[in-house]
């Protein structure tokens, strides 16, 4: 069955799973949610011009034009597997606690010039996204790179065996999603199930050599290994004030990244480039000519007020790094916007007190903290901060003319939309 819908797929190679976007001579797959049965819909997707409609309930079966399978996210990614292998195309994969998003794009940006690369669009990198990203790729594709995520044990075992990597590397172990993972432990057993995966397949791993859990859980493996120390490939810090400067073999890439956390994203990118013969040139170009986008350290200005927005995700490491970059930043006058970070369970009240009594007795001069979270938190000093609901509590309290001349750091996790305050300087 999935060689036949490998075949239809082959003639007609896009993939469509939402009628609201059906695209002509396409195949649609008509998957289950907890609200939504796209069954439903499989006769409006042929009506709208896809060729073929992939179902699993017989009761929706219309024609030769509808395919009945058991189960269709199971066909998705099968589909999704017996194509990767018909490639046969070297694919790295990476995932970890943060910056995972951004080290795909700046490894996309080094690999593309040189080939032809096919990459996770967006964050659509879970059991549904990854099979799609898998599908994207085309007999011209040369090299794929797909990013997973995960909130809980076995998903990156179990998205590995849809992928099939040959490469992979874990950005890092943070304190995310820790309502599904239980502990810092658990994020650390279940990103390594990349590691697992390609040392039972005798694959290869990058590494980051300044991170000790990456050295001492990738033991016994083939590494190619990255960083400030003695290594492969050494990659020298010299600068992050904003914007991060790195050396590798006497060049000097001055970036458009923001922070020293943003030196291990960079630098992942300058290795795999390396290792896979991109020119130096080519990589400083790459990289100087990246700028980041959606909401990740992005600075905007907007009169006199530099806006370091870094509102995509957070969790209590990625907040401690943007804290950490605005702590040693240099300008007068700094304003910190922090929202609440989601997923953290019962270490919630916890995290969340850390980060308020940090910033409490830092150099910013002004800090307001908003959601639910922050507000269950407290603070002896009661002039600097200033605890709110939500973003329209800030909006209502919001003067423009407090922020001139000053650098804001905006960060939070993505379900507060933080982003909004942006638009009040316009």
């Amino acid at each position: 069955m999935i060689k036949h819908i490998h075949s239809l797929y082959l003639k007609n190679s896009v993939i469509s799973t939402d009628t609201r976007d059906i695209l002509k001579k396409s195949i649609f797959f008509a998957l289950k949610g907890d609200n939504f049965n796209a069954n439903e819909f499989a006769k409006e997707a042929l009506d709208k011009g896809a060729s073929f409609a992939i179902i699993d309930e017989k009761k929706y079966q219309i024609n030769n034009q509808t395919i009945l399978v058991n189960n269709v996210l199971e066909t998705l990614q099968k589909l999704a597997t017996y194509h990767r292998n018909f490639l046969k195309i070297p694919i790295i994969t990476l995932t970890g606690s943060n910056g995972k998003t951004t080290t795909k794009e700046l490894i996309n940006t080094v690999l593309s010039k040189k080939f032809k690369t096919t990459a996770t669009k967006g964050n659509l990198n879970n059991h549904i996204g990854v099979p799609l990203t898998l599908l994207s790729m085309t007999k011209e594709t040369e090299i794929g790179i797909v990013e997973m995520g995960a909130n809980h044990s076995n998903e990156i075992d179990f998205l590995c065996n849809i992928i099939k990597p040959n490469y992979g590397y874990i950005t890092n172990f943070g304190k995310a999603h820790l309502e599904g993972f239980g502990s810092i432990k658990g994020v650390i057993k279940a990103k390594t199930e990349l590691y697992r995966h390609l040392k039972k397949n005798n694959k290869t791993v990058f590494i980051n050599t300044n991170d000790q859990i990456q050295v001492d859980k990738s033991k016994g493996m083939e590494i190619i290994g990255f960083g400030q120390k003695d290594t492969t490939y050494p990659i020298k810090l010299l600068n992050a004030n904003p914007f991060v400067t790195l050396e590798f073999n006497k060049v000097i890439v001055n970036s458009n990244m923001i922070g020293n956390y943003n030196y291990n994203n960079i630098a992942a990118a300058i290795a795999i480039g390396q290792y896979f013969n991109i020119g130096n040139d080519n990589i400083k170009t790459a990289l100087e000519n990246y700028n980041p986008q959606n909401n990740r350290s992005q600075i905007i200005q907007k009169n006199s007020t530099k806006i370091i927005l870094d509102a995509y995700n957070a969790n209590p490491n990625s907040m401690q790094s943007a804290l950490d970059n605005l702590f040693q930043l240099t300008d007068k006058t700094k304003i910190a916007i922090l929202g609440d970070m989601f997923e953290l369970g019962k270490y919630a009240e916890e995290e969340h007190q850390k980060i308020t009594t940090l910033v409490s007795n830092s150099n910013i001069n002004k800090i307001y903290l908003v959601g639910e979270n922050f507000k269950k938190t407290t603070s002896a000093n009661t002039k600097k901060v200033l605890f709110l609901k939500d973003f329209e509590a800030f909006k209502n309290i919001f003067d423009k003319s407090l922020f001139k001349d000053t650098t804001v750091l905006i960060k939070a996790s993505r379900g507060m939309a933080l982003e909004r305050i942006t638009t009040l300087f316009d």
